[in-house]
């Protein structure tokens, strides 16, 4: 029998319950969720480790329902950005589309290799340029739902790979609207961490940021050093959180963390917070654009040498170790609300069958 996520068991008992049943328990996890590790020990991550330094930059800009307007939009910020010498240009969540009406962000939504994600690889390739294009509208399982999908594409204009979001935003913000993402959105079940020219990359999208074990899970079983964060948090919830939560992301993986964001009014309805920033593994900000409701892209170099000196200072991973198949517990529970109620129920719960 399982318990609510409301009522947690006693912190003891937790933790007695995750030490004696790692082995069994991450095998039952790893049939709910799947992982992208990427190329571990691709050319691309030996150069990026001989280069150490690499130049990213994060996007800032206001999507609205108009597709062509921003794409017209991304294609320019691309071209100054390349002509920067800039190896990722980080865009936010709805970089390609941000619907103004219930329903249209679904009839506009296509499969990744349709006509709109191939003139973005078109854009990454002539621009010679990796691009994160974070929460893209893919076609879902049935006509009701689509995909928030992140796409990494190299500077080929291939596709690296995709991370699809998994905690949806399905909240009540005070003061302002009620938000369910659920109701037209598929929950993604797989975690992603990709090598790239600049480190190995942890995907995510927007409300994942409120759940640190998926950024655990990326720095200390997948090797991420950059985590990437692109959003479109409210207005209300920006102000209230989005620099903390970003700051103490970086602090805790001691990862660089890239967030691009949505920017100001997209329709009479929403309204985005914006300041896009990059903040370096020591939880300081690096990079940020000087209006948060601008469009435009900050830059900063990622030194991966800064990761190796924070890490070797602050070793947090040998003492941590032992947590670590933890988080994939942790993880599970967050997507099914529940907490198990003794090591066997992990094993047995019909929800893992």
């Amino acid at each position: 029998m399982n318990k609510p996520l409301s009522s947690a068991l006693p912190a003891h008992r937790m933790a007695l319950t995750l030490v004696t049943s790692n082995a069994l328990a991450i095998a039952a996890v790893r049939s709910r969720l799947s992982f992208h590790l990427g190329r571990s020990f691709s050319s691309v991550a030996t150069n990026a480790a001989s280069n150490k330094m690499a130049k990213v930059g994060v996007v800032q800009m206001t999507s609205t329902n108009d597709l062509e307007a921003n794409f017209q939009t991304c294609s320019r910020l691309i071209k100054e950005a390349a002509a920067e010498g800039v190896k990722l240009l980080c865009f936010p969540e709805s970089f390609s589309f941000i619907g103004a009406r219930m329903g249209e962000s679904i009839e506009i939504a296509e499969p990744l290799d349709g006509p709109t994600m191939q003139r973005y690889c078109s854009l990454a390739r002539e621009a010679n340029i990796w691009l994160s294009l974070g929460g893209f509208q893919e076609k879902g399982p049935d006509d009701a739902h689509l995909c928030n999908t992140h796409v990494l594409l190299d500077n080929y204009g291939k596709m690296r790979n995709s991370y699809r979001k998994i905690h949806l935003f399905d909240v009540d913000v005070p003061g302002n609207m009620v938000y369910k993402e659920s109701s037209f959105t598929t929950q993604g079940d797989t975690v992603v961490a990709e090598d790239s020219p600049i480190g190995r990359l942890g995907l995510t999208v927007c409300y994942d940021l409120r759940f640190p074990e998926l950024y655990q899970m990326l720095r200390f079983h997948y090797q991420a050093q950059v985590l990437l964060v692109p959003s479109a948090f409210t207005k209300v919830t920006g102000e209230a959180h989005w620099e903390i939560l970003l700051r103490a992301r970086a602090i805790e993986t001691q990862c660089y963390v890239i967030a691009a964001a949505q920017a100001g009014k997209h329709n009479e309805k929403r309204e985005s917070y914006g300041d896009s920033i990059i903040i370096d593994p020591w939880g300081t900000v690096i990079a940020r654009l000087p209006d948060r409701l601008c469009t435009g892209f900050a830059v900063a170099e990622i030194d991966l040498s800064k990761i190796d000196t924070v890490r070797t200072k602050m070793p947090i991973s040998t003492v941590t170790f032992y947590c670590y198949n933890h988080l994939f517990l942790l993880f599970y529970c967050n997507l099914e609300g529940t907490i198990p109620e003794s090591p066997e129920s992990i094993f047995c719960s019909s929800v893992l069958t």
